[in-house]
C-alpha cells in the first residue's frame, strides 16, 4: 500500500462536483432509459419509482432478506451504509449499489417472467449495429496491409479511445461532441506494455474489459491480434457476471461482439472467426468473477483472484471504473506515482482509460502544470483525455 498517507475518500456530497452531478442526475437519467426499454409491469415500474425517490431524496435501503447475494453485500459494507444518504457514503460504493437496487427493481434476480434480462440489452444492441460500427469494422480492411507493429499500435490506440463509447457517460456528457478528435494521453507507458507482450513471448494475458458494444469490440480485435502474433499464448477476459453501470460488458456481450464480427464481412469476420476459435479451443477464456460487480477496490481483491492476475504476464485493466478500483477513487494528488497507488496488485498491470471522473495519477509534474494552467478542471472527467500507464 502507498507509504504517504491516503488521500480523501472521493464522496458525492458536494454540489457542483462531477460525482454528486452523477448521482442526482445520471442515476435518474438512467432510471428513466431503464423504464422506457421494456414494457415492464405495474410493480416494476412501482420500484423504479420507489428507488428514484430513494436515490434522490431519501437513504439507503438495505437488500430484500430473500436477495441472493444479501450476505455477500453485508460484507461490502450494506448494513455500515444503510440509513444514510446517498451523496454521504464513498461515491464508489454508492454508485455500485445503486445498479444492483436497479436490477432488483426490475426482477433481474427473480423469481419471475423477467429473471436475467438485461435492461440494459436494447442500448448496447442499438450502439453494436450502429452506422459507427459499420464504419469503424470497415476501416480494418485497410489496417489489414500494414505491418504487424503497426496493427498492434492502432488496435491498442482503439482499445483505448473505444471507452468513449461507454453508454452511462453518454447520458451526462456535457460540452460537445466526445467523438472528435481528442488532444492525446496524458501519460503513455504504451512502450513498456509491449515490452511485457514481445513477438513470441507468450504466457498469459489478463484483459479486465469494462463497456460492451463499441468499446468491447477492439479490446476483443486487440486480443485477437495479440494471440496471433504470440504475444500472448492466453487470454482471459474478465467482464461482469450481472449487468452493471449501464453498458458493462457481460459473456452475452461478448457472443454479442464475436457475431457482430463474424457477420461483417471482411477483414472484420476474419478477426470474428479467430476469436471464435480461440473461445472453442480454450486460447480465450471468458470469466465472470463476483468481484468484478463490488464496490471494493481491487485491493481488497480475493485469494482466487489473486492468484490469477499473479500468474498472468500482464493484468490489463480497461475504463474509468477499474482504474478507480485499481488505485483507489480517493482525491490523490495527480502526481502520486502509481507504483504506489498499486503496489496492492499482485503482478505487473496496466491501465488503459480515458478520463471520466476526477481520480487520476501517475502524472509527471509538467503534464500536470500543463493541465492545471489550461484552467479548465474538465480534463479529468469529459472524455477527451486519455492514459496508458504500466505497473511492472
Amino acid at each position: 500500500m502507498p507509504e504517504t498517507p491516503p488521500a480523501p475518500v472521493i464522496l458525492g456530497n458536494e454540489p457542483g462536483s462531477f460525482p454528486h452531478g452523477v448521482l442526482a442526475e445520471r442515476h435518474p437519467a438512467v432510471i428513466a432509459q431503464v423504464r422506457e426499454a421494456f414494457p415492464w409491469e405495474p410493480a416494476q415500474h412501482r420500484a423504479l419509482d420507489a428507488l428514484l425517490e430513494s436515490c434522490t431524496e431519501g437513504v439507503i435501503e438495505p437488500l430484500p432478506a430473500d436477495a441472493p447475494d444479501r450476505e455477500r453485500w453485508t460484507g461490502w459494507g450494506m448494513d455500515t451504509y444503510a440509513g444514510r444518504s446517498w451523496f454521504d457514503v464513498p461515491w464508489l460504493w454508492s454508485e455500485s449499489y445503486f445498479y444492483r437496487l436497479l436490477l432488483q427493481a426490475v426482477g433481474y434476480f427473480g423469481p419471475g417472467a423477467w429473471q436475467g434480462i438485461d435492461p440494459f440489452r436494447p442500448a448496447k444492441l442499438a450502439e453494436l449495429d450502429s452506422p459507427e460500427t459499420d464504419e469503424e469494422l470497415a476501416a480494418l480492411d485497410d489496417l489489414a496491409g500494414l505491418p504487424a507493429g503497426e496493427q498492434a499500435r492502432a488496435l491498442l490506440h482503439g482499445s483505448l479511445w473505444g471507452n468513449r463509447a461507454d453508454l452511462g457517460f453518454r447520458l451526462s456528457a456535457t460540452g460537445g461532441d466526445t467523438r472528435a478528435a481528442a488532444p492525446g494521453l496524458v501519460a503513455d507507458d504504451s512502450e513498456a506494455l509491449w515490452s511485457l507482450l514481445p513477438p513470441a513471448g507468450g504466457g498469459t494475458l489478463c484483459l479486465v474489459a469494462d463497456n460492451a458494444g463499441r468499446e468491447l469490440v477492439p479490446d476483443l480485435l486487440l486480443v485477437a491480434h495479440l494471440l496471433a502474433h504470440g504475444h500472448a499464448e492466453r487470454a482471459v477476459l474478465h467482464v461482469k457476471p450481472h449487468p452493471y453501470y449501464v453498458s458493462d460488458a457481460t459473456t452475452a456481450d461478448v457472443v454479442d461482439a464475436v457475431r457482430r464480427l463474424t457477420g461483417a464481412g471482411g477483414a472484420a469476420a476474419a478477426y470474428g472467426r479467430r476469436l471464435w476459435d480461440a473461445l472453442a479451443r480454450g486460447r480465450l477464456t471468458v470469466r465472470a468473477h463476483p468481484f468484478f460487480c463490488a464496490p471494493l477496490p481491487y485491493a481488497d481483491m480475493p485469494g482466487d483472484l489473486r492468484a490469477e492476475c499473479a500468474a498472468a504476464t500482464v493484468t490489463v485493466v480497461k475504463g474509468d471504473l477499474n482504474y478507480r478500483r485499481l488505485v483507489g477513487d480517493r482525491w490523490w494528488p495527480p502526481t502520486t506515482p502509481l507504483a504506489e497507488v498499486t503496489a496492492h496488485f499482485p503482478g505487473p498491470v496496466a491501465a488503459l482509460r480515458t478520463l471520466k471522473s476526477d481520480v487520476v495519477t501517475g502524472l509527471d509534474a509538467g503534464t500536470e502544470a500543463a493541465l492545471t494552467a489550461a484552467g479548465d478542471q474538465r480534463w479529468r472527467t469529459s472524455g477527451t483525455h486519455a492514459l496508458i500507464q504500466v505497473r511492472t
